[in-house]
C-alpha cells in the first residue's frame, strides 16, 4: 500500500519567538510529516530556531505572504498539504480534523474557521469586525457560505495545490484562494478551531488599514474576472437607466445620450467577457481532467521514487 506523503507548510518572518514550538507541535501530532519552514527575509532568528526544530528551510526573497505561499505550491510535492502561520496562535491538535475530510477525498481545501459558531477563539474586536465584513462582502457576490474567509490554516489536496493559479502578493492570498476554489468548482469545507492569543513578545504583520485596502482590490479584481456580466452589467445598466430618465425629464442631451449609449456598451462588453470565461472554464475543466488522469498514471511511479530518495537519505 502506498504511503500518503504529508507535508506542514508554515510561511515565517520574525517568528522566532514561536517557530520553534509550531514546528514541534506539529511533528507531535503529525510522526511522519515533512516540515518546511518558508522564511521571507527574517530579520531576527527564525531560520536558525526552525533549523534547530528540524524542519526543511527555505528562502522566499520577495517579500509578502502571497509570495510564500505560490513559492510553498510550487516547490513542494506531497499528497496532502496543511499551511499554518507560524505564529503559534492556531492549535495544532485540530490538525487531524482538517486532514481527515482530504485523506478521504471529501474536499480538496478544509479551511480552519475562527468565526466558527462552535469555536471559542480569541480576537482582537477590530480584526473580527474587518472579517465579518469582507465575509459578508464576498456572501453577497459569490455566495460564500464560509464564516471565515481570511483564515491561515488550512489543509489541501494535490490536485489543489498543483491546478491553483495564485498570483496575489500580500495578505490577500486567504481571499484569492477562496474565491479561485469557489469559481472553479473546487471542493471546500469549514471545520471550527479556537484561535489562541500570541505570546508575550510576538507581534502581527497585518497592518488592517493597508492589507484590508489589498482584499478589497483583489475581492474585485475577481469578481469582473470571474462575473464579468454581472460586474459590467450592472454597471452598464445604472448609466443606461441615468440617461434614460435624465432625457426623458429633461430634454435630450448629448449628455444624455452618451450616457445611455455607454451603459449599453458595457452591457455588451459583459456579455462578451462572460461567454470568453465561460469558455475558459470548460477548457480548465477539460485540462484539469487529463491532469488528473495523467497524475493517477504516474503516481506509482512517484511514489518509487521518493522510495528511493528515503533509503538513499538513510544510506
Amino acid at each position: 500500500m502506498l504511503q500518503t506523503r504529508i507535508a506542514v507548510l508554515i510561511p515565517c518572518y520574525n517568528e522566532e519567538i514561536t517557530i520553534g514550538e509550531v514546528i514541534q507541535d506539529f511533528r507531535n501530532q503529525l510522526p511522519d510529516a515533512a516540515v518546511y519552514v518558508f522564511d521571507n527575509n527574517s530579520s531576527d532568528h527564525t531560520m536558525e530556531k526552525a533549523l534547530q526544530a528540524g524542519a526543511t528551510v527555505l528562502l522566499e526573497r520577495r517579500q509578502g505572504k502571497g509570495y510564500v505561499v505560490q513559492s510553498m505550491f510550487r516547490q513542494v510535492d506531497a499528497d496532502v498539504y496543511i499551511m499554518v502561520d507560524g505564529d503559534g496562535t492556531y492549535p495544532a491538535e485540530a490538525v487531524h480534523k482538517l486532514i481527515a475530510p482530504v485523506l478521504s477525498g471529501e474536499a480538496d481545501m478544509v479551511v480552519g474557521s475562527r468565526l466558527h459558531r462552535q469555536s471559542q477563539s480569541k480576537f482582537k474586536t477590530l480584526n473580527r469586525f474587518g472579517n465579518r465584513c469582507i465575509t459578508a462582502l464576498l456572501r453577497r457576490i459569490f455566495h460564500v457560505k464560509l464564516t471565515d474567509i481570511l483564515s491561515g490554516y488550512r489543509t489541501f489536496n494535490r490536485d489543489f495545490v498543483k491546478g491553483i493559479p495564485l498570483f496575489g502578493g500580500g495578505f490577500e492570498i486567504e481571499t484569492e484562494l477562496t474565491i479561485k476554489a469557489l469559481e472553479r468548482g473546487y471542493r471546500i469545507l469549514e471545520m471550527p478551531i479556537d484561535l489562541t492569543s500570541r505570546p508575550p513578545g510576538s507581534h502581527s504583520k497585518i497592518r488592517l488599514v493597508r492589507d484590508g485596502f489589498l482584499i478589497l482590490n483583489t475581492i474585485l479584481a475577481l469578481f469582473r474576472d470571474y462575473k464579468p456580466l454581472t460586474f459590467f452589467g450592472v454597471a452598464g445598466l445604472a448609466l443606461a437607466i441615468t440617461g434614460i430618465v435624465l432625457g426623458a425629464l429633461y430634454s435630450w442631451s448629448a449628455l444624455h445620450v452618451e450616457l445611455a449609449l455607454s451603459g449599453l456598451l458595457l452591457i455588451l462588453a459583459g456579455l462578451i467577457l462572460h461567454t470568453i470565461v465561460r469558455r475558459f472554464q470548460e477548457l480548465d475543466h477539460q485540462l484539469r481532467l487529463q491532469k488528473t488522469l495523467s497524475d493517477k498514471a504516474d503516481s506509482p511511479q512517484r511514489h518509487k521514487e521518493h522510495k528511493k530518495e528515503e533509503s538513499n537519505s538513510i544510506l
